[in-house]
């Protein structure tokens, strides 16, 4: 029997595995880049299109009167029943606060790894609707209901004032309360999260996630209800143009790494 020469095929297959690590971790801090520049982004424009008080205000009372008028003005009844509850209040606080950015960046995560071309559509859908949602923040200011009247209580700065303080103020528009993207991309991971999710409890959390952020949004008064819909309609509309580009972005033309190529590398997968 013939003796493998030394170098042979073993050291072959050891560069091979060294290098498919390598073009993962380059094609992940690639990613990494374009996720971190399209946020800072998405903040930067947010912050530069701010309305003026002025209209922002009359738009958050005509939105208010349209909710009267079709029964969903719920925000004062929703409100009375947690704000004698200190433990309610930090309960929704807490999802507000903490149930975004950090359950979003942690999903992404697990789906880049382990899922994705799941990843990619729920990076584009955030693209996608977040471009609309700054449309709509620039022609339609609209004013939290914090910001419109005595009556409504700002439980996130009543209880922690850190949360406004270290947001920097060319990065906030305090008139972009519609359409919440703050419940639409967590309707978004939610959905990514039941599609992709093999254990129960990764998919209860992504059932759970969306029912908690649409409540912690209006008792926290920081949308209306009708934020919360429009973010929702906005968040799903992102999603179908994602998945409509996918099927008709057909390489070389467009980047199939954009998009998601259905191809996904072995060693991604495997991760």
């Amino acid at each position: 029997m013939e003796q493998q020469a030394p170098g042979g095929p073993a050291p072959a297959l050891g560069e091979a595995a060294g290098r498919s690590r390598r073009r993962a971790a380059l094609e992940f801090g690639r990613e990494l880049v374009v996720v971190l520049a399209a946020v800072a982004a998405y903040f930067l424009v947010r912050g530069l299109t701010e309305g003026s008080r002025d209209d922002a205000l009359r738009n958050a009372r005509w939105l208010l009167d349209f909710e009267r008028a079709t029964w969903t003005a719920w925000e004062d009844e929703g409100q009375d029943l947690i704000v004698g509850h200190s433990s309610m209040v930090t309960l929704f606080n807490w999802v507000y606060m903490y149930g975004h950015w950090p359950v979003i960046a942690v999903a992404g995560a697990w789906l880049y790894l382990r899922r994705p071309h799941t990843f990619f559509l729920l990076r584009n859908a955030c693209l996608i609707s977040g471009t609309i949602g700054i449309v709509v923040f620039a022609t339609f200011p609209v004013a939290p209901p914090r910001l419109l009247d005595s009556e409504f209580v700002d439980t996130v700065t009543l209880h922690s004032r850190a949360y406004r303080v270290l947001q920097p103020p060319a990065f906030v528009n305090q008139y972009a309360a519609m359409p919440s993207l703050h419940f639409g991309w967590n309707l978004l991971v939610g959905w990514a999260l039941v599609r992709e999710g093999r254990y129960w409890p990764v998919r209860l959390f992504g059932w759970v996630l969306p029912v908690l952020m649409a409540l912690a949004i209006v008792l926290t008064a920081n949308h209306f209800v009708i934020d919360g819909i429009a973010g929702a309609a906005v968040a799903l509309a992102g999603l179908a143009v994602a998945i409509l580009l996918r099927r008709i972005a057909l390489p070389p033309r467009i980047s199939p790494w954009f998009w998601g190529d259905p191809e996904i590398p072995p060693a991604r997968v495997a991760a």
